[in-house]
């Protein structure tokens, strides 16, 4: 017994089956964005943050500004497909393409401005 209708059965016409690699890459992210979050929250405890010297010397330091760019890229990459779910199950169709590529653009932006941020601050700190 199937469940598909009479057209969709002539027609070829069933599930895409896109929608599991989104969601495994949605949970994926999230996952990783665990021990990145507590990391981030455990150091800036540490910090004192009314000092711009001393947060800067911590992002210049060790293995922080490579965490720090993988927070900001996975982060923004969540949030995107996080976004893109809501997009594509709430807006009419006439919107929907253009509300897409304004999400995609601005989280590329978004994630661009966080890893040059991070490596500006990295990079001057170092030399």
């Amino acid at each position: 017994m199937s469940l598909r209708t009479p057209l969709a059965r002539v027609l070829n016409h069933g599930a895409a089956r896109d929608g599991v690699a989104h969601w495994w890459v949605e949970r994926v992210s999230a996952l990783a964005l665990v021990p990145l979050v507590i990391w981030l929250l455990i150091a800036l405890l540490r910090l004192p943050l009314s000092d711009y010297a001393a947060v800067a010397a911590w992002i210049g330091g060790g293995w922080n500004p490579v965490l720090l760019g993988l927070l900001v890229l996975t982060a923004c990459r969540h949030s995107q497909l996080g976004l893109e779910v809501v997009i594509e199950d709430y807006v009419r169709h006439g919107w929907k393409t253009f509300l897409l590529l304004l999400s995609t653009f601005i989280h590329v932006l978004l994630a661009a401005g966080g890893v040059y941020a991070v490596l500006r601050i990295a990079l001057r700190i170092a030399a």
